[in-house]
Parts: C-alpha cells; structure tokens; sequence
C-alpha cells in the first residue's frame, strides 16, 4: 500500500461526499427519467417538463458546488482529491447534456416524435440506472466485479447509442426533405449522443478509481 493511502486509512474520516456523490446520481436519474418523456407529449406539455428538467439540472450544479466547496475544505478525502473533482465534473457534464437535449427539444419545435430520438433518450435513462449503482460501490472493493459489470454495461449502451445515432443520422438525410427539420433534429440527435458518451467518461473514472482503490 503506498504511504499516502495507508495515512488515508488511518486518520478519521466522513462519508460526506459518498453522500454528495450519491445526492448528485439521484439527480441524474431524476433528470433522464423525466427526459424520456418529452418526446411523447404533446406540445402543450412540452414547456412544464422542461421547466422541471431545468430545475433538476440547477439541483445537481448545487451538489457539484458542495462536493468543490468541501474538496476545497476537507483536509483529508476519502479518494484522491483529483478523482474527486473529475468524477463530480464528469457527473455534472451529464446532467448539463441532458438538460440541453431537453431545451433544444422545446426550443426547435420538433415536429415529431422521431423513434430515434426516443431510443436515444432510454439509453441515456439506462446509463444513469448503472451510474447510480456504480456510484454507490466504488469505495467496496468486496464488489468489485459488480462494478465491473455496471461499467460494461454503461460501455455498451454508449456502443448502442452510436449505432442508434448513426442510423439516425443516415436516414434523416435520405428522406428528410426539409432543410431546417433536419438541423434540428440532427442537433438533438448529437446532443443525446454527447450524452451517451459523457456517461462513459462517468464509467472511465469510476474504472479508475476502482483499479487505484483496489
């Protein structure tokens, strides 16, 4: 054990960023589940869900805002102060894309409820079930394997999204006809695809924890 972690685990520490981080993944979770309903409402519907997305994403700049004010505060952590800061920028860059695919949704007007789209938006819910879960196991090196799935399957839902997004992409050229609903439901479409991949950056930092805390 290197001396720095064996200081680590000697003196006393608290739990309250497994909180934080743990308050933080609820919120992600709360914002793709809320997410995936836009597509199917009605527009006169529409605004209220976004308006509930945009305070989900607020609620989560918050935590992030604590998890830095007691990175800043707390003399010893429970991880490394840099995994630390990565994991609570990389979570609140998740929360960020979805709060911006849900905006671009209402803003643009899209017409219809493309199937692609809502594809996209089940995946993103998905990788934040898996997020929570990894959330919660990356100090339990007796669950390591566990959080080796988790992580697979957060890998795998972002190889599906690209599948997902390419095809979309090739079909909305071919048979949309009108230039500006093709932007914008192209800027959707690469919006949820960000989003896929900001949760595999997720997947790679807890991977890197796990390995350093093994």
């Amino acid at each position: 054990m290197r001396i720095d972690r064996l200081i680590q685990a000697l003196l006393p520490h608290d739990d309250k960023f497994f909180n934080l981080f743990d308050k933080l993944s609820t919120t992600i979770l709360e914002g793709a589940d809320t997410l995936r309903t836009l597509p199917s409402l009605p527009k006169s519907e529409r605004e209220t869900t976004v308006m509930k997305i945009q305070g989900i994403e607020r609620k989560a700049d918050t935590i992030t805002h604590e998890i830095f004010t007691e990175l800043n505060s707390t003399f010893v952590t429970p991880l490394d102060r840099e995994d630390i800061h990565v994991l609570a920028s990389a979570m609140d860059d998740v929360i960020d894309l979805i709060d911006g695919s849900a905006n671009r949704f209402f803003l643009y007007k899209i017409k219809k409820n493309s199937a692609d789209i809502q594809r996209l938006t089940e995946i993103v819910y998905q990788c934040a079930i898996e997020i929570q879960r990894g959330v919660l196991l990356i100090t339990d090196t007796r669950r390591a394997e566990e959080l080796r799935k988790i992580l697979h399957k957060i890998n795998q839902y972002e190889n599906d999204a690209d599948t997902i997004f390419d095809q979309a992409i090739a079909e909305l050229f071919e048979k949309e006809s009108d230039a500006i609903e093709l932007i914008k439901t192209k800027e959707v479409l690469v919006t949820l695809e960000t989003a896929t991949d900001k949760c595999e950056d997720v997947a790679n930092v807890l991977e890197s924890i796990m390995i350093k805390n093994a």
